[in-house]
């Protein structure tokens, strides 16, 4: 096996940061302390062609892979941006899987080009406040009343709903208690995010809050029939090509914020002099920094095997769950080890590792938690009995 990137892939990595070099950490810093969505940074990324990476090139796409876009998220988090700047085109990129493989011809040609173009933007509402990731529960229904479907519901965690003109939304089409499986009865839509039928409220959050996180009230939102993705019923099924890219690129996401995290940590390692020697003499600093070092390699090789595999067509569950379990993790204690390298200026906002650590906490929970992916792979890998 060859794990070197290849050269259109270094490319990828190296195009990114030069994209990403006039937002500098100063500029993160400031939509850290003072929000607003980088309008700016969506553009740029726009600008340069890579928020269509995934997209078929008949639409404006580059028609690469989630290994690809996994590449492009990685160098993004790791220029500095860190889940600020990935999750403000995170969605753009993997989202509409779901409408490259199940929509119709004309809905491609509607829906894929403004979005690769950046003109438009999406988010994803399928999260409810009572089911978290129990996704059959869904109780947002939609109602097919002649041409359109009558939606009446709620969303919770709904990232950049504040900017964005559209939605993937996952809603009942048939009551769940008349499905014959819990799977059924789902249908996907991508549609309006109308402000005049939706109420959109910010959750305030522990960190990225350059990019929004939101609560969705819908009522009685008109959404024509067109906008229905795949066949009414197989909603669920249709998500699921969203899900495994989603999981692999957060876990990219994380291996970036974390080598940016450890860079920094180094870097005040070799120069903060304490006892008229370096700190990054002392191998109680050097070891934890080696740790995180192995810890993020070894994850960002199950990070590439999982987008890999997506792209071959091979079933990659469990590596995706895997990738963003061991990502997580080894991103949140390369950026704690890197606030407490710093010490008390670790605490200090213009040192910006307290921010990478408070960003580092969301990849333990999202977009599936820590305890989930064990029972995933418990599960699915090892074959033990349904714990839940």
């Amino acid at each position: 096996m060859n794990f070197n990137l290849t050269t259109e892939q270094q490319a990828i990595r190296d195009g990114i940061f030069e994209v990403c070099k006039p937002f500098d950490e100063a500029y993160w810093l400031d939509r850290d302390r003072n929000g607003g969505f980088p309008l700016d940074f969506h553009k740029a990324i726009a600008d340069a062609g890579y928020l269509g990476i995934c997209m078929p090139e008949e639409y404006g796409g580059s028609g690469l892979g989630i290994l690809d876009a996994a590449i492009m998220v990685q160098a993004i988090s790791e220029s500095g941006a860190g889940m600020s700047g990935v999750s403000a085109i995170h969605m753009n990129i993997f989202g509409l899987n779901p409408v490259v493989i199940y929509g119709t011809q004309e809905q491609k040609q509607r829906i894929l080009p403004p979005l690769i173009a950046g003109k438009e933007k999406a988010c994803f509402a399928v999260t409810e406040p009572n089911t978290g990731l129990n996704t059959t529960q869904l109780k947002t229904f939609a109602k097919k009343e002649g041409d359109r479907y009558i939606v009446n519901g709620r969303k919770v965690w709904i990232s950049t709903a504040q900017v964005t003109e559209k939605m993937l939304l996952l809603a009942r089409t048939t009551p769940l208690e008349e499905c014959k499986n819990p799977t059924d009865g789902l249908s996907l839509f991508y549609t309006d995010l109308d402000r005049r039928y939706i109420d959109v409220v910010e959750i305030e959050k522990l960190g990225r809050k350059a990019v929004d996180s939101n609560e969705l009230f819908i009522d009685n939102l008109p959404v024509p029939e067109c906008d229905l993705i795949g066949k009414e019923g197989d909603g669920f099924r249709s998500i699921l090509h969203s899900i495994n890219p989603e999981r692999a690129l957060a876990a990219a996401g994380a291996i970036g914020l974390g080598r940016v995290a450890l860079k920094r940590a180094a870097k005040y390692a070799g120069e903060r002099i304490v006892f008229n020697r370096p700190i990054g003499m002392n191998q109680g600093v050097q070891h934890p920094l080696a740790k995180c070092w192995m810890e993020l390699e070894a994850a960002n090789l199950m990070v590439m095997n999982a987008a890999w595999r997506y792209d071959q067509g091979l079933p990659c569950g469990a590596e995706s769950n895997a990738a963003k379990y061991l990502a997580g993790e080894s991103g949140f204690h390369a950026c704690e080890t890197a606030v407490l390298t710093h010490g008390g200026f670790g605490y200090a906002k213009e040192y910006h590792v307290e921010r990478y650590f408070r960003e580092s906490m969301l990849l333990r929970i999202a977009p599936i938690s820590i305890q989930l992916v064990m029972c995933y792979i418990a599960e699915k890998v090892l074959g033990l009995p349904r714990s839940y």
